[in-house]
């Protein structure tokens, strides 16, 4: 399965599940990123991390090290 990490600028995907425990993955959730919502990569920093993302209408920037915790189906 793809993660969330290694989706390219530009591109959309939904969701499917969401890896981690406890903390870490409440933290996430509490973004607004949870199964079937659709995420767009709207950019990367220039070092690589972290990567903003385009959430229900709003921007996010997520550190890549939990973007690996979401897994995603590219649309």
């Amino acid at each position: 399965m793809k993660t969330l990490r290694q989706m390219k600028v530009g591109e959309s995907a939904t969701v499917t599940r969401l890896r981690g425990e406890g903390a870490v993955k409440r933290r996430i959730m509490d973004m607004g990123i949870i199964k079937g919502t659709e995420v767009y990569v709207r950019k990367v920093a220039p070092l690589g991390d972290p990567m903003e993302l385009n959430v229900r209408g709003y921007e996010l920037s997520v550190r890549k090290a939990d973007c690996d915790m979401i897994e995603v189906e590219q649309l």
